[in-house]
């Protein structure tokens, strides 16, 4: 671990015979320049203790939460070499009480690059650090479904008028500990606060802190108890339109209780307008209670304060909290949230603070003084919304703005702001020949100064940082700050336009490039990394040599029919693909591309069996198919990440789907931990010799007694005799233990998320070799990785939890040895091949084998020098690091900047749909830019997805009236494609009818889902020749691969 935080130590002889608290002793330190040091600030945590409620975990990414606290309040890590800096707390000077935390150490650490926040450290010894959230019931978008890391400066403000961070969360961004220690569990009280940007929130569920599962899955109601933040309507809400302060007790966001439980409607809970909010969430038996206020001033207001919520099932009576910690998403990792945090405790087990204390906790928040940021700079259009990146061609001008907020508390008279910028780069305030703006008047508090600049950029190829700099005198001291924005400076060439799926054919998938300058470009050798999101990188898809793209032309790179699964040697016979769809024996194959490609004739093929090709969508576990990798298994609590050491035989995985004795098993490695987006890895390659059983994550179905030997469980499927099971977390009441299973009978008959049950439902369970140390309640969570698959030769590489495993079960055998070495997601051609791959009327420039696109992912195209020309993600901000566009809209249904293209799924999970309702078909869409080439270095405002609609019910030949999902934007007169291939006819809107709703309530397990969907009663302008199915879609535009765009 790097550290470039320095420490002064001090030291301090006092002779008394009172005795002098050890926080206080901190704060009297002396200066070994013998000046006097001012003391540190109390802090929340101090009051905590102080009224007998001692916090056990205690976050923050802005200050020391105790007086005494010297240790680091969290860690960043670069992403250009992977070091890491624990940021720490500055001490106090003659003239600074310190306690904040040191931004400047961060500034210095991560200049030229990007930073990831890794770690939130535990401030109250307990070692409760907040890492790296790992896949739940929701999937992130990182490796094997780790949630995506916060970047470290994207939330900037002033504490006490220092430079501070907090933690901005993206959507599909979050920090977690599942294995906590002394956090309250099952119905032990406990108290809960946290300090949040009241700005910055969205309906996604859910933006959390506090006390939640220990499996990040959904295990019933009240099995977590956390703050909430956001403005989600579904659940219990207040006055429109939000947000509200509530609390997060699993299958309900809860902001108060009603008589009758179906009424949601919270009469006390007002939207907050506040900029920084303080709010508390503090429960105890039968109580609960949330408070909440501007952290900038004043008191705090009581939003509830009484009895649990009420239902005929008893569920949240007795609460069955896990004790985890979860920190910007929903306790099953629900992760569509978005706020920003800066600090936050929890309080002992069995402690429940006084609204006296929560009042002195809000007294200590605002007097530590939290304000806006001081210093940014941004590109001119976007000073109100910065994206923290800006686009420059080499050698041109752009316009940027440096803003400047005096949060300092007293006027300023001499205040300069300049632009430092990259070597062989310009910059001058606009309209003069000056470098730097001295602003002569006086700026008083809370005034704002904004500036405008031009910058011209150098004539090279560059990513880097420009970087605002602010100069002014306070108490005689010179004042240096600094704020930075992202920019590339790189040739006009863009991704144009992209397609995934036509919606029958799912590999029929293209890229665009397109040249939007006037000047030919060689782009030979750039590279086009493609990302789908929870696997690594393996390849990259390399621009054939000479190939220069005129002005305003199109360049078509279009998915193979198959490709390389893995590695082929040269004289190899056998070569493992993703696809042999539309095969046969006698065909001839084009295998690479260019000077390097061979032609063989295919002598046989291998298929898989397609029965359960397919693993079924259990609840927590990664859905894979045939061709699609699984993971080395993930373990919750314990974990979330194991190590499989080399030399192994034996890896266990999430799941089995086409794994069989005697075939190839691909296992990959290189993955490096924490791992906040895409990485590159290779596979090597075993073969399989025994078949065992996959890991998996069951609850305890019934109390489990010190002293039992036989224990009670909601599965036994894949539970052997010899499994070590881990149980439990280190809580009050609680331990840790691990039993060995020597007899396996029956599961619960049913779900203990579902509440207490009978002896009798609760099954014969498992019989352990030992007696139980310690009690156990029913519900918690425990995993077992399960006996594995077995393989030979033994593993040459370390593998990690979450890394991809990947049956090689597409197998195709040559009629000649291969001539030369390829390598995995080389391009597979074979012209007799029609429904797989691209397939349209324009040649594609260029093929590429893989990877496939997936429903979300990050596609980034380099230059030959390797620098970042363009970027996007789509389905999901996948790579924060490389999107564009603000990501700071708050409000319904806001999930961040990325290209909102809908990917259909080859096998929807309907499992919370009408099941009557029609399967919603996907048109042929695409995602573009238009005008072509338009780029305002923002996804969502730069690209563009044909209009689509789907028919609700059945339509007739001769109707001339149809009916459809509402969709925003219709118009009469507007053409439409109805329906997909063959059956696809062409449609004019004639009359829109008004706005329908059909509602639908449905039972789902414990909880009940009522689902609204919007219609309208469309009239053509003439009837239909064919006969539609609900669910049919129809679309206004198609994908133009190679030809301008058009939506």
């Amino acid at each position: 671990m790097t550290s470039m935080t320095k420490k002064t130590l001090f030291t301090v002889s006092l002779i008394s015979s009172i005795a002098i608290p050890a926080a206080l002793l901190s704060a009297l330190a002396i200066g070994t320049d013998n000046k006097n040091l001012q003391s540190r600030p109390e802090g929340p945590c101090d009051i905590y203790a102080q009224a007998g409620t001692p916090c056990v975990a205690a976050h923050s990414s802005t200050r020391a939460l105790y007086a005494s606290y010297d240790g680091p309040l969290y860690q960043v890590m670069r992403e250009s070499d992977r070091k890491t800096l624990d940021i720490g707390v500055v001490p106090p000077s003659e003239w600074d009480m310190g306690g904040y935390a040191d931004a400047e150490a961060q500034d210095k650490f991560c200049a030229g690059t990007t930073c990831w926040i890794t770690i939130i450290y535990d401030q109250s010894g307990k070692g409760n650090h907040l890492e790296q959230a790992p896949r739940g019931a929701f999937i992130g978008a990182a490796l094997g479904g780790f949630n995506t890391l916060p970047i470290a400066d994207m939330a900037p403000i002033t504490l006490s008028g220092h430079k501070v961070y907090g933690v901005y969360f993206i959507p599909g961004m979050g920090l977690r500990q599942n294995d906590t220690h002394g956090v309250a569990v099952d119905d032990q009280a406990e108290g809960q606060y946290w300090v949040i940007n009241g700005h910055h929130y969205n309906s996604g569920c859910c933006f959390d802190y506090g006390n939640a599962e220990t499996d990040s899955r959904d295990d019933g109601d009240g099995t977590m108890e956390t703050t909430y933040y956001g403005n989600q309507p579904l659940w219990f809400h207040g006055e429109a339109p939000g947000p509200w302060i509530m609390t997060d007790q699993e299958n309900n966001l809860i902001g108060c209780v009603n008589p009758d439980p179906n009424d949601k409607y919270c009469e006390t809970l007002e939207s907050i307008n506040w900029r920084f909010v303080t709010a508390m969430a503090d429960g105890k038996p039968m109580h609960w209670r949330t408070m909440g206020g501007n952290a900038q001033e004043g008191d705090l207001k009581t939003f509830y304060d009484g009895i649990r919520l009420q239902n005929d099932r008893h569920s949240y009576d007795v609460m069955r909290k896990q004790g985890a910690i979860v920190l910007g998403n929903g306790g099953d990792n629900n992760n569509y949230s978005s706020g920003t945090f800066y600090e936050g405790a929890m309080t002992a087990p069995g402690t429940y603070p006084t609204a006296e204390t929560n009042q002195a906790i809000q007294a200590n928040i605002v007097a530590a003084k939290y304000d806006v940021q001081r210093l940014s700079i941004s590109a001119s259009d976007k000073t109100s919304e910065p994206n923290g990146l800006q686009t420059f061609s080499p050698g041109r001008n752009g316009s940027v703005n440096v803003k400047f907020v005096n949060t300092t508390g007293v006027s300023i008279t001499d205040l300069e702001l300049s632009i430092e910028t990259p070597k062989s780069w310009k910059s001058i305030v606009r309209g003069t020949d000056d470098s730097i703006q001295r602003i002569s008047y006086e700026i008083l508090p809370g005034q704002t100064v904004v500036v405008p600049f031009t910058v011209t950029s150098g004539k090279k190829s560059f990513n880097g940082d420009l970087v605002a700099i602010a100069r002014w005198t306070s108490n005689g001291k010179l004042i240096n700050e600094s704020a930075v924005q992202k920019v590339r400076n790189v040739p006009d060439i863009r991704i144009n336009e992209f397609r995934v799926s036509d919606g029958t054919n799912h590999t029929n998938s293209f890229i665009e490039l397109y040249n939007t300058s006037s000047n030919s470009i060689d782009i030979s050798g750039w590279k086009l990394a493609v990302h789908e999101a929870t696997l690594p990188i393996f390849n990259t898809i390399t621009i054939d040599k000479g190939t220069k793209l005129a002005p305003g032309s199109f360049y078509l790179l279009g998915l193979s029919p198959s490709g390389l699964a893995v590695n082929a040697s040269k004289g190899d016979k056998t070569i493992y693909v993703r696809s042999t769809e539309g095969m046969k024996p006698g065909d001839e194959i084009v295998i690479g591309s260019g000077a390097k490609s061979e032609r063989h004739t295919i002598a046989s093929i291998k298929n898989p069996d397609s029965k359960n090709a397919v693993t079924p969508p259990i609840y927590g576990r990664v859905v894979n198919e045939l061709g699609k990798p699984t993971t080395i298994w993930q373990p919750l609590p314990d974990g979330p990440v194991i190590k499989i050491p080399v030399g192994s035989n034996n890896v266990p995985v999430e799941s089995m789907t086409g794994v069989k004795v005697g075939d190839k098993l691909a296992i990959g490695y290189g993955a490096k931990f924490p791992a906040p987006t895409a990485q590159k890895s290779e596979y090597e390659i075993v073969t399989v010799t025994e078949i065992g059983k996959p890991g998996v994550q069951a609850w305890l179905a019934y109390d489990a007694k010190k002293g039992d030997t036989n224990i009670k469980v909601s599965s036994v499927d894949d539970i052997s005799v010899g499994d070590v099971i881990r149980l439990d977390i280190d809580s009050e009441g609680h331990g840790v233990e691990y039993v060995t299973v020597t007899a396996v009978g029956t599961a619960s008959s049913v779900s203990p998320s579902r509440g207490p049950m009978s002896l009798e439902e609760a099954g014969t369970g498992l019989t352990i070799k030992e007696p139980l140390k310690f009690d156990h309640s029913a519900n918690i969570p425990f995993s077992c990785r399960g006996t594995g698959i077995s393989f030979e030769p033994a593993t040459k590489y370390d593998h990690y939890s979450n890394e991809p495993v990947l049956a090689l079960c597409y197998e195709i055998v040559l009629s000649e040895p291969l001539k030369r070495n390829h390598q995995m997601e080389e391009v597979i051609m074979n012209s007799n091949v029609k429904t797989a791959g691209y397939i349209d009327e324009i040649e594609p420039d260029q093929y590429f084998g893989g990877p496939t696109l997936g429903i979300r992912g990050n596609m980034t195209l380099y230059d030959d020098r390797g620098h970042v020309v363009d970027a996007l993600n789509w389905g999901s901000v996948v790579n924060p690091m490389l999107s564009e566009g603000f990501h700071g809209q708050s409000g319904l249904d806001e999930y961040g900047n990325y290209v909102h293209l809908t990917v259909p799924e080859k096998t929807p999970d309907r499992r919370f749909e009408d099941p009557n309702s029609p399967v919603m078909l996907s048109s042929d869409l695409s995602a573009g830019r238009y005008p072509d080439g338009v780029d305002s270095d923002d996804n969502i405002k730069d690209f563009r997805i044909q209009k689509t609609a789907n028919l609700l019910k059945d339509a007739h030949a001769g109707s001339d009236t149809i009916v459809i999902k509402d969709v925003n934007g219709l118009r009469i007169g507007q053409h439409f494609t109805l329906g997909r291939g063959a059956e696809a006819e062409e449609i004019q809107i004639a009359v829109i009818g008004e706005l329908e709703e059909e509602v639908v309530t449905l039972k789902f397990g414990s909880w009940t889902r009522v689902i609204r969907t919007p219609y309208r009663t469309l009239k053509l302008g003439s009837p239909i020749m064919k006969n539609h199915s609900g669910g049919d879609p129809m679309s206004d535009h198609k994908p133009t691969p190679g030809a301008p765009n058009c939506y």
